[in-house]
């Protein structure tokens, strides 16, 4: 087992909220949506990676501009320096946009499900088309309405052991796969910096995972494995 990766989700500009979570993270996500004016000024004073994300109101996101101008910011974001971009499969001239990305970031391309768990079928071919997309990472979120679809979720990521995987349902029926996610094979998962600034059903605080994980870490095989990478 490896040490669970931690991406703090960052949905404002509260620059000492971000710089709090420094030490537990691994990683960013920068919501351009949610952060709105500014965002090009916060990501220039991150101290780690971090991945540009922009949403549309029908993918969680509070994106108001036409779907041209939401991928432009994608792009900006990886002129500006963006490890990753997420960016959505159903996106308008999706292999066009991939092909920009590419070269400047890596492509994580996501699916997102607010309703339901598909069938593990269903995301099965979800991910067969990412990765025919171009994608670098896949990500798969969905919505728990039982334990069940925690199981679905994480046995996703088992099912392509050569692909960087994020994988895990939202809600609170959901939290036991986000914190599970990293700890089954899933690349990383995500966390709020703090309390109130969730972008996503189920979210929980960077400072809340950290604690689950350092209350797992003596019941892993190997005691040093949060350390291995």
């Amino acid at each position: 087992m490896r040490k669970p990766i931690i991406c703090a989700v960052i949905t404002n500009s509260d620059l000492k909220a971000v710089e709090k979570t420094n030490p537990f993270v691994d990683l960013f996500e920068v919501r351009i949506d949610l952060v709105g004016e500014g965002w090009q000024k916060l990501v220039k004073q991150l101290e780690k990676p971090w991945i540009g994300c922009n949403r549309m109101a029908d993918d969680g996101g509070k994106w108001q501009g036409d779907e041209a101008s939401r991928v432009e910011k994608l792009l900006e974001a990886a002129e500006l320096g963006a490890d990753t971009i997420d960016i959505e499969l159903k996106t308008e001239n999706l292999n066009y946009a991939v092909e920009l990305i590419k070269g400047k970031a890596e492509c994580l391309l996501s699916f997102h499900d607010w309703e339901k768990t598909p069938p593990l079928r269903e995301m099965r071919e979800i991910v067969h088309k990412q990765l025919a997309a171009g994608a670098d990472a896949c990500k798969i979120v969905t919505t728990a309405h039982s334990l069940e679809d925690n199981r679905k979720t994480l046995q996703l990521i088992s099912e392509f052991p050569e692909v960087k995987m994020i994988s895990f349902a939202m809600g609170q029926l959901g939290i036991l796969s986000r914190v599970l996610c990293p700890l089954v094979g899933g690349d990383f998962t995500y966390a709020s910096v703090e309390i109130g600034k969730e972008s996503a059903p189920g979210q929980i605080t960077v400072k809340e995972l950290r604690k689950i994980y350092d209350i797992l870490e003596p019941f892993g095989e190997n005691r040093s494995m949060w350390n291995n990478r």
